[in-house]
């Protein structure tokens, strides 16, 4: 069993990887920049390193089509990649703008056309798109990062129509606050804060994430699709 995970050099990508690997898949480990974080990943997994910028199209074609010609399948996509950017909205450049939602709504929806006709021709699959609290809430001075996660979900929920018939699942996970590279740029200060916000009252752990992923991506989860699973520890209710 193949699964590819892009973004999984780190954070939520690299531990769904780990635990992916655990259930004995052979995992694809994706990243753009970070090849010594994914190697360490791969390494640890037993998996291969695949880099590709996804803002570009045609690197995401190249990347699926390697995976292919050696291992003939991909059985779980797991789409994790993904920018942000923080700042009041009318600050944000164009620039920065297109790329975010190029990055996480277009090689979102690309990598997953891409894969999607291997998945239909086996009549069998799992796509996991991560999408975010954000996503569904809303949150100000992160007014394109939240738009694209919207988006991520109103895809994931049109895409398993379109797929069920085929055989092909399509969910979604809607992380909350995690302890992640992204989420420390906000500060110490302001983590605690959102700490106390959750019902919980603590942050997540990527792990923990990994673990939806995994059980979407398990036939454990074969008559779910279409679903967004939130794992926010009660930050939104």
């Amino acid at each position: 069993m193949i699964a590819l995970v892009t973004g999984a050099s780190r954070g939520i990508g690299a531990a769904a990887a780990k635990r992916l690997a655990a259930d004995g898949y052979t995992v694809i480990v994706h990243c753009n920049r970070n090849t010594k974080q994914a190697q360490a990943v791969a390494d640890e997994t037993g998996g291969i390193v695949m880099q590709a910028d996804l803002a570009d199209f045609a690197q995401i074609d190249k990347m699926v089509d390697a995976v292919i010609r050696q291992f003939g399948r991909i059985d779980v996509l797991v789409n994790n990649a993904g920018i942000a950017l923080t700042g009041l909205f009318q600050d944000i450049s164009d620039e920065d703008a297109v790329r975010l939602f190029t990055v996480d709504v277009g090689g979102t929806m690309h990598t997953a056309k891409r894969v999607l006709p291997y998945m239909l021709r086996a009549h069998q699959g799992s796509i996991v798109n991560v999408a975010s609290v954000w996503g569904e809430t809303g949150a100000a001075c992160e007014v394109h990062y939240s738009a694209a996660k919207a988006a991520v979900i109103g895809f994931t929920k049109a895409l398993a129509k379109e797929t069920g018939l085929s055989g092909v699942r399509v969910n979604c996970v809607s992380p909350g606050v995690i302890d992640t590279d992204m989420n420390r740029m906000h500060g110490e200060e302001t983590m605690q804060a959102l700490a106390e916000e959750t019902a919980l009252g603590r942050i997540g752990t990527p792990e923990e994430v990994a673990e939806a992923i995994a059980f979407l991506a398990s036939e454990k989860s074969g008559f779910i699709t279409g679903q967004i699973i939130p794992v926010n520890g009660g930050f939104h209710i």
